[in-house]
């Protein structure tokens, strides 16, 4: 196993991440979980996820210790591989399967295909550094020309024009980037080719090609780099913003009131999504456009890949346990303190039942 592999067999699970990301252990009620007696869970794949499967894994086992639960936060593509490989029970995705991907190895889902469960949500929030500058708003347009370097001033008159009352300094905008492949990257990327139009003619995929800028790798390294330059704008999931107290960008969407980034308006976001999986695949596609009250359009979700049929019968019954109880209202509300999004009811009720017809 990788130094990453978070492994837990007993109650209580181990100690917090290094950096404190998961917090402190969970405590409180012990939940009331449908439990497996026994059976080993093994999963691999998104790190953007990492913190939730911990704490997730540390309320799941303090109710149902027999089962060993182990999750490997390598990245949603490593996580993907695997799974192709028969290696794990579940991978972790923050991209839904393509066509292709679906399509597996007759021996790992045997008389079967892979489905994609969505599970936890979030914010990618747009964070910046600009003295005595508080709740700035920005609309998709001027996102993609400060990220296209067009904009170059951050009193630029567009700037100006959405924040009347700001005092916008004379400063330099010093866009920062991903410089490794990056699903939080693709999920920015699709935001303005959605949301922006003509104005963001690049594709809306992993690697970041937009003009100018510094790059950063990793979403950690990025917000570093945000606290330490004056003028910077960058991009993380919003617990990197909320951990180094970064100031993040309010969206104008076209509602009444620009939104900030929340877990509340992540989720919001998220329920504009629509499903566009068929069968029991669960891929959802995000409206980026949406002007809905409250509703933050930049919004990530992550996948359990699984087998709708030809599930290793000896790991089954735990992994439809475990699941369920992730999926349910007792894992969801769990996602609040650790800034990701709860999944809207309608669609948590569809992963439930899904997961209830695993075989």
């Amino acid at each position: 196993m990788t130094a990453g592999v978070l492994v837990l067999a007993a109650c209580g699970g181990g100690d917090g991440d290094a950096d404190g990301g998961a917090g402190p252990l969970a405590t409180g009620p012990v939940p009331v979980v449908d439990c497996a007696t026994k059976g080993k869970v093994r999963g691999s794949g998104s790190s953007a996820q990492q913190i939730a499967m911990k704490r997730w894994m540390q309320q799941y086992q303090r109710a149902c210790p027999g089962v060993q639960l182990v999750y490997d936060p390598l990245g949603s593509g490593a996580g993907v591989a695997q799974f192709h490989r028969g290696a794990t029970t579940f991978g972790g995705t923050d991209q839904a399967l393509t066509e292709k991907e679906r399509t597996v190895p007759a021996d790992v889902c045997p008389g079967g295909k892979a489905i994609d469960l969505p599970m936890a949500g979030g914010a990618v929030a747009l964070g910046y550094n600009i003295p005595g500058v508080t709740g700035l708003v920005l609309d998709a347009p001027t996102l993609a020309r400060l990220f296209d370097a067009r904009i170059t001033k951050w009193n630029d008159p567009a700037i100006r024009e959405l924040n009347p009352d700001a005092q916008l300094p004379d400063l330099a905008v010093v866009p920062v980037h991903r410089a490794d492949d990056s699903g939080t990257t693709q999920n920015l990327n699709a935001y303005l080719k959605g949301a922006a139009g003509d104005r963001w003619p690049y594709p809306a995929g992993k690697k970041w090609q937009a003009q100018g800028g510094h790059s950063a790798n990793g979403s950690d390294a990025v917000a570093t780099a945000v606290t330490q330059t004056e003028g910077a704008i960058g991009y993380f999931e919003l617990s990197f913003a909320e951990k180094r107290k970064i100031e993040t960008v309010h969206i104008a969407t076209g509602a009444a009131e620009p939104v900030a980034p929340s877990t509340q308006s992540a989720s919001a976001g998220i329920a504009a999504a629509k499903i566009v999986g068929e069968g029991r695949d669960l891929r959802l596609k995000f409206d980026h456009r949406t002007s809905a009250e409250g509703a933050y359009p930049i919004v990530f979700v992550t996948y359990e890949i699984v087998c709708d049929t030809g599930n290793d019968p000896e790991s089954l019954p735990a992994l439809k346990s475990f699941l369920t109880y992730t999926a349910g209202r007792q894992g969801q509300e769990e996602l609040h303190a650790l800034h990701y999004a709860p999944l809207p009811e309608s669609v948590a009720t569809q992963v439930r039942e899904v997961v209830a017809s695993l075989s």
